[in-house]
């Protein structure tokens, strides 16, 4: 018994399936290779400080307790704009040669970096403080122009509380970054800043602010008490250029930074 085999219709037979050619792969590559050789360099240059196993563990224990407490997006969010204000921080003290530690997270508190040698003087001791804030704040920039591209309600309040975060970040009171800061123009900010934290306590009682408005005053009676050693004098000698520039930066990304809650406001009734 013959067995019949049907013949292909005339217009497929010359049909050969695509394969890949290996100038698609090498396009690819070179497609795939930039970022990835950016990412090693960073790497190369900063992994000393990021792998840390204290950080990897603070980091997630962190992110799974704000996951937990405000759901998927708030928890990495959150971690994410902290993490990217502790590497301005980072960037700059390492730029100046200063031996920093990867951000350390703590839960409700934030983040933070120890330095074993303080900057120079008090106009480098600013620089360190105010990169924070800056690229913080370009963080929660860029986190809000993702969430208007997606009309995210989430994101956008997201990017609101990164701008907040940094705002309050600038109270010019010590050991906070815009307490650092402000001693490149005068410590009589100083003054001001714990007193606005204790008022801040006291309007709206809240335990983190209280222990924050705590370890404020003790770092200001610190300061205050250590004013008479030798070179303390010497550490807060600023040029007038360096205490405009200071100046200028702080209060620019504060006006900044409220112009930005201003515009990323989210009413409550969206949620």
């Amino acid at each position: 018994m013959s067995e019949h085999i049907p013949e292909f219709p005339e217009h497929l037979r010359d049909y050969q399936p695509v394969q890949p050619r290996g100038r698609d792969w090498r396009d690819l590559f070179r497609k795939i290779w930039a970022p990835v050789a950016a990412l090693v360099a960073f790497l190369a240059k900063f992994g000393a400080v990021l792998f840390k196993a204290k950080f990897f563990f603070s980091i997630f224990i962190s992110a799974a307790v704000y996951i937990w407490y405000g759901g998927w997006t708030f928890g990495i969010a959150l971690v994410g704009l902290l993490f990217v204000h502790e590497m301005g921080h980072v960037l700059e003290a390492k730029r100046q040669g200063l031996p920093v530690s990867a951000p350390m997270f703590v839960p409700f508190l934030g983040a933070f970096i120890t330095m074993r040698d303080m900057p120079k003087n008090a106009w480098r001791e600013a620089q360190v403080a105010l990169a924070g804030p800056l690229v913080g704040s370009a963080g929660a920039a860029g986190l809000w122009l993702v969430a208007e591209a997606t009309d995210s309600y989430k994101l956008r309040a997201m990017a609101y509380l990164g701008f907040l975060l940094n705002l309050f970040n600038l109270l010019p009171a010590p050991p906070l970054d815009g307490g650092r800061a402000v001693g490149a123009l005068h410590p009589a900010f100083w003054g001001f800043g714990v007193v606005g934290l204790v008022a801040l306590a006291v309007l709206r009682p809240n335990p983190i602010i209280i222990l924050i408005a705590v370890l404020s005053a003790l770092e200001l009676y610190r300061r205050w008490k250590h004013r008479g050693i030798p070179g303390a004098r010497d550490y807060y000698r600023v040029l007038p250029w360096q205490r405009v520039a200071v100046g200028l930066v702080y209060f620019g990304l504060a006006a900044g930074l409220v112009l930005a809650m201003h515009a990323t406001h989210v009413p409550h009734s969206y949620f």
